[in-house]
């Protein structure tokens, strides 16, 4: 007689906000498939659903109540996570069903909730073999780039932020478990690194006394030692959220060599002097001007990513086309902005000054258009050359869709590729560039895949 044997449970996952919680939900998501879960890609055939939060903003905030409410209404068993944890009783006041609320980066606590909710069925045999899982881990992002978290939590105070009130002050991972966790990640198929935490360059400071062992040789924990050893591993390491304290100096000569990719994601946040000094934000513009003129001069291929506010408290007229002036002089590669937005808890929300919102709205369009105007021309200046570029889509006409060296997925621009025969996801290929717009390359393969 056959034995039915009970299904184990599966979870359904909704991940909000930034590549770091992306990060947090790979881990939890792991951690319950080595505990025999299943995983579910819908509502309907989830028996608990994980809504990991983002906190950050405002209006992030909202997005994440509606994304629970969403979950509740269409399954009913919610566990909720996440940055926005920490206002258990805003959540639970608005959604008194939720099955439990954890903070951020709180694994075993969401992993406990999940047995709680879900347990998993008693079997009828002794497992003396217990279910393998893959050794990098579930991924939610495609096999060929993976975020790397090096560490958590920061040590910066600005006005506008909560993340230390949320998240704490910085914690740093280990060296030797993160270049054994990239080894793993590698080994899987991961072309590309892409590093994250809330501030990439304090990496080490709290740990920089304890070096530790690796392929017989010590590893200093410092932001320098560690991207050459991640460098010598996988084929691109791509640095993100690099607060630009003096020592990124020293990683400039990595990307001449060729061991990172030359591309910083530096979140600069504004250029005038007042307005930085409100942010509690490094205020030095002209030293930034001089740095990024030697960086170039050391790696004239560096691409500069960065962010910024407007309509932050106390901005004038005056104070916004400091920065439009300041970027026609930075010539900066990627740029994103944002208007300003309240959050709960900030210093920032007291600061006099208030900007009207049609005034933000009015900043907005034009710092977008200024930086559009600015890397159209960086864009067209690359026609006739040829470039690395990472394959992220193969289409079904024959064409694909990739990145060069100075684009980061899904924040930055991309290539096209007209002609991708014999191509696939994860390729490495040199692109001969042949027309450009605004934001994005086109152009045509020209090697087989590295």
């Amino acid at each position: 007689m056959a034995i039915e044997l009970p299904l184990p449970p599966k979870v359904g996952m909704v991940s909000l906000g930034c590549p770091k919680n992306l990060v947090d939900s790979e881990r939890i998501l792991t951690k319950l498939r080595s505990d025999g879960y299943g995983l579910s890609p819908d509502y309907a055939g989830a028996d608990v659903v994980l809504v990991n939060t983002c906190g950050f903003l405002d209006s992030a905030k909202e997005e994440s109540l509606e994304a629970i409410g969403e979950a509740i209404a269409e399954n009913g068993r919610v566990i909720v996570t996440g940055c926005m944890g920490d206002e258990a009783e805003r959540i639970r006041e608005r959604f008194p069903n939720v099955l439990a609320v954890t903070g951020a980066h709180a694994y075993e606590q969401v992993v406990g909730a999940v047995h709680d909710a879900a347990p998993m069925p008693p079997s009828p045999f002794v497992d003396l073999v217990p279910q393998r899982v893959d050794e990098a881990g579930l991924k939610l992002t495609p096999r060929h780039y993976s975020y790397l978290k090096i560490s958590e939590g920061c040590n910066h105070r600005c006005s506008f932020c909560i993340i230390p009130s949320i998240r704490g002050d910085l914690v740093s991972r280990r060296p030797d478990a993160i270049l054994r966790e990239v080894e793993k990640l590698v080994a899987a198929g991961t072309k590309e690194l892409l590093v994250i935490s809330q501030d990439t360059s304090a990496y080490g400071i709290d740990i920089r006394k304890e070096p530790r062992a690796w392929k017989g040789r010590e590893v200093v924990p410092h932001m320098t030692d560690l991207a050459r050893e991640l460098g010598q591993i996988a084929p691109w390491v791509r640095l993100h959220y690099v607060y630009p304290y003096p020592h990124v100096d020293q990683v400039i000569p990595l990307m001449a060599e060729g061991l990172v990719l030359p591309y910083l994601d530096i979140p600069f946040q504004h250029a005038s002097p007042p307005v930085l000094r409100a942010m509690k934000r490094p205020a030095n513009d002209a030293k930034v001007l001089e740095r990024l003129a030697a960086w170039r001069a050391i790696c004239p291929d560096i691409a500069i990513r960065s962010s910024f506010v407007v309509g932050f408290p106390g901005e004038t007229e005056a104070d916004f086309q400091y920065l439009l002036d300041w970027l026609d002089e930075a010539q900066l590669d990627r740029v994103g902005a944002f208007r300003f937005e309240p959050v709960a808890g900030a210093p920032a929300n007291d600061l006099p000054g208030a900007v009207p919102d049609e005034v933000k709205e009015e900043r907005y369009a034009r710092i977008m258009e200024k930086t559009a105007a600015i890397s159209a021309a960086k864009l067209q200046a690359k026609i006739g050359r040829t470039v690395a570029a990472i394959i992220d889509v193969v289409d079904d006409e024959g064409g694909a869709t990739g990145r060069t060296q100075a684009d980061a997925p899904e924040i930055d621009g991309e290539i096209h590729l007209r002609d991708a025969e014999g191509l696939k996801p994860g390729d490495i290929v040199m692109v001969e560039i042949e027309d450009a717009d605004e934001h994005d390359l086109f152009g045509v393969a020209r090697s087989t895949p590295l």
